[in-house]
Order: structure tokens, then sequence, then C-alpha cells
């Protein structure tokens, strides 16, 4: 088994600007820096076909 803290001692990608707009450069980004979600694409068109429902009140 893997040791849990072998990723959290790897390198971060680099950042891009400051505080609530800093995020990660997508230029300095690798595979193993993200996550795989295959099925991203058909849960997006599934998301997109559902009618809009008013919200319900509190």
């Amino acid at each position: 088994m893997a040791d849990p803290l072998d990723k959290a001692t790897s390198k971060a990608p680099a950042t891009l600007g400051e505080g609530c707009l800093s995020r990660y450069d997508p230029d300095d980004m690798s595979p193993e820096d993200g996550t795989e979600f295959p099925g991203a694409a058909e849960l997006w068109e599934q998301l997109q076909q559902e009618p809009d429902s008013p919200p319900k009140p509190a």
C-alpha cells in the first residue's frame, strides 16, 4: 500500500493571481495533478436536460 504522505510532499503546481483570485497555472499542471472523470460529459448532458424547477419555500 502506498504511503499517503508521499503525495503530500510532492511538488504542487505553480499558481497565478493572489488572494481569492489565486488559481493553479494550467500550463504547469500534469495529468497527475488532477483527477480523471470519464463520465463528466455524460453527467453534464444529463444535468442540462433536467427541467428547471422553482425553488421550494423553506
